[in-house]
């Protein structure tokens, strides 16, 4: 362990007037940022954990910034999370204070705590507060909570180290430098949102723009204006391939763009084919989750590859594994595995949980491999291709090892098809049966059972083709627009 830790943020060390952050009203220069979060960061020293009331406003960055200047944990709060949920991650955590803008309003669940009002203004003359001498790399940085789709969400710990090492592969990547002036509009309280979507650019030297709100009004104006990249999920990019025909503004803001990302979910073909064709710009995805932040992407300027996250990021390792934990070595685009990933960017581990820790590595969390649950194949180049979670998208029907998302994709690729999910289902011939969970574009007159399953034949094969359709208004969906298939109705 080196006795100094290289800051985070570079650039708040000798900050300019160069602009760092603008939100809604607030826009703060590099100086204005290292008065306000260094102000703060001063405040909170000496605390072990901070948790932060993560709406989508300028004071969520300066908090989080301030913690990680004063070298203290923070754990940043969905504001949309349920009482038991809430009340869970509190109890885990066990935060000395919540951090909050003055205007906020904090539910009942976090009265008990201490509340530090964040502010915009910071004593006037140099700003910034370095990290505390001799921090330590594997520090924790941020406890980042998952969804909790399999139980109680888990405090993920990413290190200093791991948040360094994921955003300078990207920028590696992605050639992302100072000049790029990044836009979004996705929730602050999550990986996405929050490391790659402000303190991406933060440790880079240039500009974050949030909308506050995501809107393709947003997206038009601020890329029109100096925007380089733009950070959304497939829901953000299904409405902005909808709005492109009738949007001038919003076409030419795009075609513009150095960069457009989509993550957190599969980005349906359909739509990728959409905005390469109205905007001539091709969308770069990548592939990363709480506990590894970023794993792999597609690389800017190479040949589009739509339904692919593109190839493990620099000083990632990334492999498939069978069932019985053989090590996968094909690359034909077709056998299926589970994803592991080794590298510096994975967690520490889960706060309060070492059996779950141990339980996630093969190999033991110290260099071990992390089991992702998600399944993938692998092309001849060795592109991964996401085919769904382990748990809820691998369907074994008739001796087939099938993954749902290419079904859903096939699915997308059908004219009557507003929205598609794909689950398995027990049966009594086949073990499981394709089930397809449909909007219909046209609620009045959906497209008919066989006309779907003829479809996703033509297109995939005839074992892929789903045995049952039923149609539903919408998609049940968290916030970052991922399908929620557990919670579909079931008969």
């Amino acid at each position: 362990m080196s006795a100094l830790f290289p800051p985070l943020f570079p650039a708040l060390a000798a900050p300019t007037d160069r602009p760092a952050l603008r939100c809604g009203p607030d826009s703060l220069s590099y100086e204005e940022l290292a008065r306000a979060a260094g102000a703060l960061a001063a405040r909170l020293a000496g605390s072990r954990r901070v948790a932060v009331w993560a709406v989508p406003t300028a004071r969520t960055a300066v908090a989080v910034v301030a913690a990680l200047l004063a070298g203290v944990p923070a754990v940043p709060l969905n504001p949309r999370s349920g009482e038991r949920e809430l009340a869970h991650v509190l109890g885990d955590s066990a935060p000395d204070a919540v951090l909050a803008g003055p205007g906020d309003e904090l539910p009942a669940a976090l009265e008990a705590l201490p509340r530090i009002d964040v502010g915009l203004d910071g004593p006037a003359g140099p700003g910034g507060s370095p990290p505390p001498a001799g921090v330590d790399p594997e520090s924790t940085a941020l406890v980042v909570y998952t969804s909790g789709t399999t139980g109680p969400p888990k405090g993920v710990l990413l290190s200093r180290r791991a948040v360094a090492a994921s955003l300078d592969a990207l920028a590696e990547a992605w050639s992302w430098t100072a000049d790029d002036v990044l836009v979004h509009g996705l929730p602050l309280f999550h990986v996405h949102g929050l490391v790659l979507g402000v303190l991406g650019p933060l440790r880079r030297g240039g500009e974050v723009r949030h909308l506050g709100a995501f809107s393709a009004e947003g997206v038009a104006r601020e890329l029109g204006s100096g925007g380089t990249m733009l950070f959304g999920v497939p829901t953000m990019y299904h409405r902005l391939a909808d709005a492109l025909p009738h949007d001038p503004a919003l076409t030419k803001a795009m075609a513009g763009a150095r960069l457009l990302v989509s993550g957190s979910a599969a980005l349906p073909v359909h739509d990728h084919e959409r905005i390469a064709a109205a905007t001539g710009r091709t969308v770069v995805e990548r592939y990363g989750m709480s506990e590894t932040l970023m794993n792999t992407s597609v690389r800017p300027g190479g040949p589009p590859r739509p339904g692919t996250v593109g190839t493990p990021l620099p000083g990632v390792e990334v492999r498939l594994v069978e069932e019985d934990g053989s090590v996968l070595g094909a690359f034909d685009g077709e056998t299926v595995g589970e994803v592991q990933v080794r590298g510096p960017n994975l967690f520490s581990g889960y706060l309060n949980r070492p059996e779950a820790t141990a339980e996630a590595f093969d190999g033991g969390a110290a260099g071990g491999w992390f089991r992702t649950g998600d399944m993938a194949v692998r092309e001849g180049d060795g592109t991964i291709r996401l085919v769904g979670r382990k748990a809820t998208d691998l369907i074994k029907s008739a001796g087939y090892k099938i993954g749902a998302g290419e079904i859903e994709n096939a699915l997308l690729d059908h004219p009557g098809v507003r929205e598609a999910a794909v689950t398995g289902e027990p049966d009594p011939d086949l073990g499981e049966r394709i089930v397809a969970w449909v909007v219909p574009a046209d609620p009045v007159d959906p497209p008919a059972d066989g006309e779907l399953a003829d479809h996703v034949a033509r297109l995939l094969a005839p074992h892929k083709r789903p045995r049952t359709v039923r149609l539903l208004d919408a998609l049940p969906r968290n916030d970052l627009g991922k399908v929620l298939k557990k919670r579909l109705p079931r008969e």
